[in-house]
């Protein structure tokens, strides 16, 4: 009986012995993800602050809009590629944002600076360009310092309330210079047959972008009511609702 008590006794210690080690391998991947993620939301914030003052010192050197797509594209294409690791941060599980949110949010982006403004430059001094720059700016800027601070445990209540409460004005003016810009582009689009492929051809396959861009224009009506009904949702009671990412709290609703 006594040698039956000591197995068993000595069957659990390494089961002890494993969960101890377990809890603590998750408590270091706990850390790592928090650290790349400050580390990430850190410089994303940085990135999109430098955007905004290039913005402003351009218009506040030449008073006009013309040219500013060319003068802080760069930036903006860097910055927003680089925005492609929060489907990957979605995919290994550090963020619990569903993957598929995650991939349309960033791929409508990717699709507006490298399908639209970058190629088909006629398009690049339309004022809506610049009304969809101002709007992801602000956006992001907030976003991703609300996720900083979030991060460090430390949010002040305006970045906040500037979370839940911007996208009232800043999401409309978005949406609308995207969709500005994606008409503006139709006529040279339809003109030059860019990224088309006509028949016959030897895949025996057809694309024309000019429909394709009007089926995306289409799109923006459920998707962009679907998202403002979300974050509407989410304002009164934002402050007291939190998830985990990476083993760390932070302050955002577990529905976005």
């Amino acid at each position: 009986m006594a040698s039956s008590e000591e197995d068993g006794t000595n069957r659990g210690t390494p089961d002890a012995g494993e969960e101890r080690e377990a809890a603590g391998k998750r408590r270091r991947l706990s850390l790592l993800a928090t650290v790349w993620l400050t580390f990430y939301n850190i410089a994303m914030t940085a990135g999109w602050l430098v955007l905004a003052i290039a913005m402003v010192r351009f218009y506040m050197e030449k008073g006009t809009h013309k040219g500013l797509y060319k003068s802080i594209q760069k930036t903006l294409k860097f910055f927003q590629t680089f925005a492609l690791l929060e489907i990957v941060h979605c995919l290994i599980g550090i963020v619990p944002t569903s993957v598929l949110v995650a991939g349309v949010q960033v791929s409508s982006r990717i699709f507006m600076v490298w399908l639209i403004t970058h190629s088909i430059k006629p398009i690049q001094n339309e004022e809506s360009v610049v009304l969809f720059l101002v709007a992801w700016t602000v956006t992001e800027i907030t976003r991703y310092s609300f996720y900083t601070f979030s991060l460090l445990d430390h949010l002040p209540y305006f970045i906040k309330w500037a979370r839940y409460n911007f996208f009232i004005i800043l999401y409309p003016v978005g949406v609308a210079g995207e969709l500005l810009t994606i008409y503006a582009a139709l006529p040279y689009v339809k003109k030059t047959g860019m990224f088309s492929i006509r028949l016959p051809n030897k895949y025996n396959v057809s694309f024309d972008y000019y429909y394709f861009l009007l089926i995306t224009m289409a799109s923006y009506i459920p998707s962009s009511s679907e998202w403002q009904h979300t974050m509407s949702r989410a304002r009164p009671w934002f402050s007291v609702h939190h998830v985990t990412v990476a083993g760390s709290s932070i302050g955002f609703p577990s529905s976005l």
